[in-house]
């Protein structure tokens, strides 16, 4: 990898990033000997950033279970609840309760 100081990046900022695009060699930029930025091509994308790496690294790090907690109402007691609430509702007592 070629290395670069900061200044010479600066002066020739436009022909390099051209030379990265157009030979697909990175180059490294340095301030005082010490690294700053690195140019790279626009198609490069490292393998620590890939999708794979960032959302699929801990897919084997774990185990399902079962529920965390036991449902406390069957579906037809759900189902049950709604409706009697919802009769309420349409016979305008529902919120009889919540206006004392």
């Amino acid at each position: 990898m070629r290395t670069m100081p900061a200044g010479e990046f600066k002066a020739k900022c436009l022909a390099i990033m051209a030379e990265v695009n157009s030979t697909g060699q990175p180059i490294l930029i340095t301030k005082r000997g010490k690294p700053l930025a690195q140019i790279l091509p626009s198609n490069h994308v490292p393998p620590e950033e890939s999708p794979e790496a960032i959302f699929g690294c801990l897919r084997s790090m774990g185990a399902q279970t079962g529920d965390i907690t036991p449902a406390r109402f069957t579906v037809e007691e759900w189902d049950r609840l709604f409706h009697s609430k919802w009769a309420l509702l349409d016979q305008g007592n529902g919120n009889e309760g919540a206006a004392k």
